[in-house]
């Protein structure tokens, strides 16, 4: 005859609600600090494009409590990489670049053009990239990258001298008055930038004219996660495949479509 073990009441209450008070899994997903309109900070808040995304989708995943944190993009990539970040958004899908970063589904489609200022155009006439570019000083945002090996190889070749900045405000303001020939940039942003630059700036204040002078590839926005200390992330695979579901919904029903239309309303 098999025995049964048979818990007072009052213990089965105590382990019922120790399950309850554990509640849903706390986490952190680390957002570009200074990438608007996509991902940056106002008055001490993550806001943006990609930030209201990412939050939509957790909102709808209630095993898991997210706090959204801005980090410097720089900083956010040496964190995925040594695994003191368990997410990161949102980097572009150079998974031969930085093979410890596993990627989300797109999130959203990035256009990345080449802006230069009047100075240079009224030089040089700049018809294709990057052969047409060579000694240029070119403006990036710190830890942006160009494209894959070939395409580095490429820019490489034409002897392009690149100057690394914090964020598109900052590389804006040194192309328009002069201090960079060019800037590689995702066009949008540059576009919402120049609109608070230009309502901001004191009338007079001398600044150059910018002109689009060459389309680069379009790029896919993910979420990143890191592919190191797994240990610390036992949670991933399951997070990973309940953000992605969100996102597809997300994509289906317009609701993507329609937080890109509110960022831009004036």
């Amino acid at each position: 005859m098999s025995r049964m073990l048979i818990l007072p009441a009052a213990l089965c209450l105590f382990i019922a609600a120790g399950a309850r008070a554990e509640g849903p899994t706390p986490l952190v997903i680390y957002g570009d600090d200074d990438y608007p309109p996509y991902s940056y900070v106002d008055n001490g808040q993550m806001k943006g494009i990609y930030t209201e995304i990412v939050r939509e989708a957790v909102q709808s995943m209630p095993q898991y409590a997210v706090q959204l944190r801005p980090v410097p993009w720089k900083r956010g990539v040496l964190m995925l990489q040594t695994g003191e970040a368990f997410a990161l958004y949102p980097p572009y899908s150079w998974r031969s670049e930085r093979p410890y970063v596993r990627y989300s589904v797109p999130l959203l489609m990035e256009q990345l053009v080449v802006l230069c200022n009047q100075e240079v155009l009224a030089k040089r006439t700049l018809r294709q990239w990057p052969a047409d570019y060579s000694g240029l000083h070119i403006g990036v945002n710190a830890g942006f990258l160009l494209g894959d090996a070939k395409q580095t190889a490429a820019v490489q070749a034409a002897n392009i001298v690149f100057d690394t900045a914090k964020g598109t405000r900052t590389n804006l303001l040194k192309l328009m008055r002069g201090r960079i020939d060019c800037y590689v940039s995702d066009r949008l942003s540059a576009q919402w930038e120049l609109q608070r630059i230009r309502r901001e700036e004191p009338p007079g204040t001398p600044m150059q004219a910018i002109q689009e002078t060459a389309q680069l590839a379009s790029q896919q926005g993910h979420l990143g996660f890191t592919e190191r200390r797994p240990a610390a992330y036992p949670y991933r695979d399951d997070f990973i495949e309940q953000f992605n579901a969100a996102i597809v919904r997300m994509q289906n029903n317009g609701a993507i479509r329609r937080i890109v239309d509110r960022a831009l309303q004036p």
